[in-house]
């Protein structure tokens, strides 16, 4: 009988990772800048929220934003258009997510001193960026009414590791079948601590609350609590 050789590891493969994502925190807190990482589908909304959020903001932080793609600089230069900050767009060499890694390698490109705000918009994706620590003080994922209600049943890990929900689109929630409670409980089963915000970025029902929860967050960064 052939020997087998059996190696034992003990370390996560995400460890270099997350200590990665570790000291990306530690500069950001250093500095006094919240730094957001948002999730979600294709067609969600990241930017026109994004787009929202920022131009009720601007006039009281200072805020960068870094944008993720396969290809082309339309959002990039989309946000940079309709809000008048600075944008980078990051070119991911064709994967499904953006690591700790990657945003360090972005972050020498992009001078964040004295950003009050960053935000990373990650690549449209349920699966892959869940699972990546970018080094971001918290996490928010977008779900559309478009969508469907049942989101967070097949993408669980998604929602698991999420600190706040936005729930998109609300303007069109007569036109779908989606049902605003069975989304909270499957939200909040998953993650008891979430905050879920409804929102329409188009008609800016809900914008305030986010906002008001950013203006918090980046003072308690700042405090460093």
């Amino acid at each position: 009988m052939s020997e087998v050789r059996v190696i034992q590891i003990h370390e996560s493969i995400f460890a270099e990772n997350d200590r990665t994502a570790e000291r990306i925190r530690e500069r950001m807190e250093k500095q006094g800048t919240l730094f957001l990482n948002v999730m979600s589908s294709p067609g969600s909304g990241k930017t026109t929220t994004l787009v929202a959020v920022i131009n009720r903001l601007k006039d009281k932080l200072n805020i960068g934003e870094m944008d993720v793609d396969i290809q082309s600089s339309l959002d990039a230069q989309r946000v940079a258009d309709l809000t008048g900050i600075r944008a980078l767009q990051i070119h991911n060499g064709g994967l499904c997510h953006i690591d700790a890694d990657m945003t360090a390698r972005a972050l020498l490109e992009y001078d964040t001193a004295g950003l009050d705000l960053l935000i990373l918009e990650n690549i449209g994706n349920l699966v892959c960026p869940a699972e990546f620590d970018t080094g971001a003080h918290k996490n928010v994922t977008i779900l559309s009414v478009p969508e469907g209600d049942d989101k967070p049943l097949k993408y669980p890990l998604m929602y698991q590791v999420s600190d706040v929900v936005l729930i998109n689109k609300m303007d069109t929630v007569a036109y779908f079948d989606f049902d605003l409670e069975k989304a909270r409980e499957r939200i909040l089963a998953l993650n008891p601590n979430a905050l879920i915000f409804p929102i329409s970025a188009k008609t800016g029902e809900g914008i305030d609350a986010v906002c008001s929860w950013i203006l918090a967050e980046t003072e308690r960064v700042k405090r460093g609590a």
